[in-house]
């Protein structure tokens, strides 16, 4: 992993949509500090967040936590836990989860260039090949 000149936190990218003010914002990005230690290998500069919630505090509430890293395909996750609290932390470790999978599939186990490692070359006894077979036919 090389390393990033301004790696991404939670406090630099995210931002409260719907449903939430920013008042709220602090304690959103307490909860989901633990995000900070998986964001750090992007750019902050590249990378956004958002959380937003339809219906807060009603029955059917729906949280949704979105990121946009540059160079990637936008991940979203939703969570319909009706306790607030539960809701974000449902969120955050769906994204913890997804963005793991993402840099696993970049690893080079799964990279066709870096797996394309030359086998080496068996010798073969040209010996062998000067002795005539019988082969089970016709003997």
């Amino acid at each position: 992993m090389s390393a990033v000149a301004n790696p991404a936190t939670v406090a630099e990218c995210l931002r409260v949509g719907a449903g939430f003010s920013q008042g709220d914002r602090n304690w959103i990005a307490e909860q989901f500090g633990t995000l900070d230690a998986r964001l750090a290998s992007f750019h902050a500069d590249a990378t956004e967040l958002e959380v937003s919630v339809k219906d807060r505090e009603a029955r059917g509430q729906k949280v949704t936590l979105e990121c946009w890293i540059a160079g990637r395909q936008k991940i979203v996750t939703t969570s319909g836990e009706e306790d607030l609290h539960a809701a974000l932390n449902d969120v955050r470790d769906d994204l913890r989860r997804r963005l793991n999978d993402a840099k696993t599939r970049q690893e080079p186990r799964h990279n066709k260039h870096l797996r394309d490692v030359p086998q080496p070359q068996v010798e073969v006894d040209e010996s062998e090949d000067l002795i005539p077979r019988a082969d089970a036919e016709t003997a």
